[in-house]
């Protein structure tokens, strides 16, 4: 049973959701994807997030563009963490995007991370998940610690080249 919903409205968004379910195949998490556009096909989106609990999904993670209601309507029906992925669009940027997703009403709650912010949402699951699943929890920690050991080689390198630093 998937743990994660990964629903985008449009396939245009299927680059920047990709790094999200690969960051949960990462750390072995579960999940379904979906294209379900709120505003042109309204049914259908209602079916997805009213049975979305049902299905098993502890979190959802919905990006969308312009004016980006896909992560604050399932918020409004979901029960559990939302994560809205606001969309880089071509005229404004994502600022449009962002902005739909992160002024929403007191109550419904929808975690934001940055326009294109991918891979942060896999990881934003990941970590919401760990808080009951200690297995999941140690991939973290390991994670994190690989993120480390990239940047002290990154640093390493510095000196290799001529460029002095301090020592830490």
């Amino acid at each position: 049973m998937p743990q994660v919903g990964i629903v985008m409205g449009s396939d245009s968004d299927m680059p920047i959701m990709a790094k999200a379910a690969e960051m949960l195949d990462r750390f072995g998490i579960t999940y379904d994807m979906n294209i379900i556009s709120a505003h042109r096909e309204p049914q259908e989106f209602f079916n997805y997030a009213n049975s979305a609990e049902e299905r098993g999904y502890k979190v959802i993670i919905a990006g969308a563009g312009m004016a980006a209601h896909l992560p604050g309507m399932c918020a409004a029906i979901f029960p559990m963490p939302v994560i809205g992925i606001p969309m880089h669009t071509t005229s404004l940027g994502g600022k449009d995007s962002l902005y739909s997703i992160v002024q929403m009403p007191s109550g419904i709650p929808v975690a934001t991370v940055a326009i294109n912010g991918g891979a942060n949402a896999g990881i934003l699951a990941a970590k919401i998940l760990a808080t009951s699943d200690e297995v999941l929890l140690k991939k973290l920690k390991d994670y994190k610690e690989e993120l480390r050991e990239q940047v002290g080689a990154k640093d390493a390198k510095l000196s290799e080249v001529g460029y002095k630093n301090y020592s830490k």
